[in-house]
């Protein structure tokens, strides 16, 4: 049961950030790359001001594989290089935290278009 709980909160959570985006392109005329970057930069913010954190051990894998939590990994990366190196590490901690997904998203897009014809929209 204890598993079962995990995963519906996980659900939940991650499905309410995912119902956030819905809104904003159904109902705004801001573009994906702006949603985008809005969830980013708010995954930022909250975990600057303590908020994020408590939702990632809540939820889990709902609030940490959405946008948002690549933000939350992006602050923590940096806090915790700052802790250890200082300044240096305000440089380098988001894409040293970051680095085996944006990794992964290079290679998996490669892989892919490489795997399919891509077609130009008509």
């Amino acid at each position: 049961m204890d598993m079962f709980m995990e995963y519906l909160k996980a659900f939940l959570i991650g499905g309410a950030l995912c119902a956030i985006g819905q809104v904003l392109i159904d109902f705004t005329k801001l573009t994906p790359a702006r949603i985008l970057v809005t969830f980013v930069v708010s995954g930022v913010v909250l975990t600057a001001v303590g908020l994020y954190e408590p939702l990632v051990e809540f939820a889990g894998a709902g609030a940490t594989v959405p946008l948002t939590g690549f933000g939350y990994a992006l602050a923590e990366g940096v806090r915790k290089a700052v802790m250890q190196y200082g300044l240096l590490g305000a440089m380098t901690g988001g894409i040293t935290a970051t680095s085996a997904g944006i990794t992964a998203a290079i290679f998996f897009g490669l892989l892919i278009a490489l795997i399919f014809k891509p077609k130009s929209k008509s």
